[in-house]
């Protein structure tokens, strides 16, 4: 029934080298098993492979520039894993209690036991309050105080004055389903900005030319409602494909969370990082994989 979202199918104007024989499959004509097999062609400025968060948000800043724009994804956004988000998103709004970005990235690289990337920490937490206001703007529903400020709760790790000033009221929420709320949000906005959606497309392999120069052309995907194969050629590839928690026995994470975009990303010859670091929420049922939640 979601074929109807996909709403741009366009063929190439022209046909681009790609190597590697694993490759090779999604150039073939013909099968030795089932005869000629139509692989259905289309073109974006951008592909963004993903529909939690992360995906919608590029998708929106994508499209709301103009770019015509594709997201790929193997759930309907609003089931991706964004949606266990319950207790909230942090940000040194002070709308409790006094509060300060800096306090926020103490806390942050604290909490990392100083292994995070303490650049990429004070961009987030310097950044934080206008991602959360830019949410407000799109009409993402805030739990409020009696003023009608964004009501901001206690959570685990958060302090005031580095550590010195005691409890932190940090974290905004939208009762205890701010992922729900957020993800309902972003797609509306996404839909809102003509983001062409293709769900249940499960991504198969980044299309890589043969220039040497590792140059990512696209993505081949498989429409899991008729198994048919579609190559998405772009001038530009993103993938918010989410982690891989699901590799372990006992973890928090969703059955979706299986690293297939880590796996792509491996068979391509291109560098991952920070494998070692995956998230286990601290609070938990073990061997169920229940999550006992702060919100």
């Amino acid at each position: 029934m979601w074929r109807c979202v996909s709403r741009s199918l366009r063929a190439p104007s022209s046909r681009t080298s790609l190597s590697g024989s694993r490759f090779s499959r999604f150039f073939s004509s013909s099968s030795s098993q089932t005869g000629d097999y139509t692989i259905v062609d289309h073109t974006y400025d951008a592909v963004v492979v993903g529909a939690g968060g992360a995906g919608l948000r590029a998708a929106i800043g994508l499209s709301e520039h103009g770019f015509n724009t594709a997201c790929i994804t193997k759930l309907f956004p609003t089931r991706s894993h964004t949606v266990a988000a319950q207790g909230g998103i942090n940000a040194a709004l002070g709308n409790m209690s006094e509060d300060d970005w800096r306090w926020h990235m103490y806390d942050t690289v604290k909490g990392s036991d100083w292994l995070g990337d303490q650049d990429a920490i004070q961009y987030m937490c310097r950044e934080a309050p206008k991602a959360v206001i830019e949410l407000e703007n799109y009409g993402l529903p805030f739990s409020r105080t009696e003023e009608g400020k964004i009501y901001q709760r206690a959570f685990g790790g958060q302090s005031l004055d580095f550590g010195k000033g005691g409890q932190a009221y940090r974290c905004a929420c939208a009762a205890d389903r701010t992922g729900h709320a957020l993800l309902h949000t972003l797609y509306g906005q996404a839909m809102k900005h003509n983001t062409q959606f293709f769900v249940e497309y499960f991504a198969l392999d980044l299309l890589m030319a043969s220039d040497g120069m590792c140059t990512c052309q696209g993505v081949i995907a498989l429409n899991m409602e008729d198994g048919t194969l579609h190559r998405f050629r772009s001038a530009q590839t993103i993938l918010a494909t989410g982690g891989y928690g699901r590799a372990y026995f006992s973890a928090t994470s969703a059955h979706t969370c299986t690293g297939d975009g880590n796996a792509m990303v491996a068979r391509a010859g291109l560098p991952l990082q920070d494998l070692e670091f995956v998230q286990f929420h601290p609070t938990g049922i073990y061997g169920a994989g229940c999550l006992i939640t702060e919100g």
